[in-house]
């Protein structure tokens, strides 16, 4: 597989330096991409640059996964208005873990294959440089006219900035091309990759690896993405889509997915996915006769849920999206997570009702006006029960009067009200 082709035709190739495709062609290397280890967790934000690894890996070459334990104290300037708050070592190595983890389940870290991915922390290198040493064995290679021709810095330092930049931030290119140099040297790197925000970054590794060893290192870049209305995409209105399951649910990452445009999906099945060209070609035809189907959506949120979760995880988000749709069974509430059963019912009233109470034994009609306000009167109740309007746990009810046990919880935790086709409720007993 042609690395650079492949790029070009998913549209994830912003900057790209002169060389890159000659060397790629010639011969296998190794190239890197540096993550953040500021949050233990990767968000869909970092899937591009996660995706970039995967096809370099696909192509024959080797992968080099860089968390950034030295660059995370500091705090990189690149898209940034303010300097951000630092982490300790310990929550940094915390973070390092995790994205481990998260990477694991995209890139090949085990395989006897020539080109197994490899990961590092750049902590192991520079923690052991003085300041004397660096600016010796670093600093005197790479003017301050150079790094200062820098859109990141000249943002930071210019009219419209409101407090300037540190020395520290000022030095993180520095410390990124060190990385890039290390990296060239024990592990025969000669490509650094990233978003198109890093271009200058990069750029000044390679220009450091120029002058200390004389030869040639190469940069590419991907666009940064966007959403089609103009919005930050992975952002919702509850914040980041995190690929950690407990930060934002499979089932809400599956939904992520579902519902972007027609035109974002388009897009996003290029660059989030491996499937090949012919297939998305046809997919998207496909799409096109008959767009209320969603056939891209569907095929989008069913291949990345599956490759950062499972297919378990992606087959019980599809189940949990039809039960709002009223496909749903009393079996499959009970064989849904709490996690993922929270997810979709969030924004549902709850009312919180005491365990004793069923314990003991409660009439449904005194606990839907009694001891909670999912019915106003007992009298609306009994009438909508009449109509077969009213069921609980997705089963119809037809007596007010029959008993609600604790046995009837879903999680040992909660009931599901339903009124009429799309009105829910839920009793939480604590």
């Amino acid at each position: 597989m042609n690395f650079v082709e492949e790029l070009k035709w998913r549209g994830m190739i912003h900057d790209i330096m002169p060389g890159t495709e000659k060397l790629l062609e010639k011969e296998k290397i190794s190239g890197y991409i540096g993550f953040d280890p500021t949050a233990d967790s990767l968000h869909i934000g970092h899937m591009v640059q996660v995706m970039l690894l995967v096809h370099f890996q696909r192509s024959g070459h080797t992968p080099i996964a860089l968390v950034g334990g030295a660059t995370g104290m500091i705090g990189d300037p690149s898209g940034k208005s303010e300097e951000r708050n630092l982490l300790d070592e310990v929550s940094l190595r915390k973070n390092e873990e995790a994205i481990k983890r998260q990477l694991s389940k995209f890139l090949d870290f085990q395989s006897d294959s020539g080109n197994r991915a490899i990961m590092v922390n750049n902590y192991d290198w520079m923690k052991e440089y003085s300041f004397l040493g660096f600016i010796r064995d670093i600093g005197k290679y790479i003017t301050v006219n150079y790094m200062m021709s820098k859109d990141s810095v000249k943002k930071r330092i210019g009219s419209e900035a409101k407090e300037g930049m540190s020395f520290t931030e000022f030095s993180y290119q520095l410390v990124q091309g060190t990385d890039f140099l290390h990296l060239y040297k024990s592990f025969n790197c000669k490509l650094q990759m990233g978003g198109s925000d890093q271009w200058g970054n990069i750029v000044t590794g390679t220009e450091l690896i120029r002058r200390k060893t004389g030869r040639e290192a190469f940069a590419l870049t991907c666009p940064l993405i966007t959403k089609s209305d103009g919005t930050k995409f992975g952002k919702t209105e509850s914040g980041n889509v995190w690929l950690d399951p407990e930060k934002t649910s499979p089932y809400m990452f599956y939904q992520f997915w579902l519902n972007v445009s027609d035109e974002d999906a388009a897009k996003y099945i290029k660059i989030f996915t491996v499937l090949p060209q012919k297939e998305i070609d046809i997919i998207v035809s496909e799409h096109t006769k008959a767009p209320h189907e969603r056939i891209l959506q569907k095929k989008l949120a069913e291949e990345i849920t599956i490759m950062v979760h499972s297919r378990e995880e992606y087959e019980s988000a599809v189940e949990a999206s039809q039960i709002l749709f009223g496909k749903g069974t009393t079996e499959s509430l009970r064989k849904m997570s709490e996690n993922t059963f929270l997810s979709v019912f969030e924004g549902v009233p709850v009312f919180d009702v005491k365990i004793e109470v069923l314990q003991k034994g409660v009439t449904i009609a005194n606990l839907c006006t009694e001891h909670s306000k999912v019915f106003a009167s007992k009298g609306e109740l009994r009438r909508l029960i009449q109509g077969g309007g009213f069921s609980i746990n997705k089963e119809k009810i037809d007596n007010p009067d029959a008993l609600v046990q604790v046995e009837s919880l879903l999680n040992n935790k909660y009931l599901l009200l339903q009124k009429g086709k799309k009105n829910y409720f839920l009793i939480r007993a604590s």
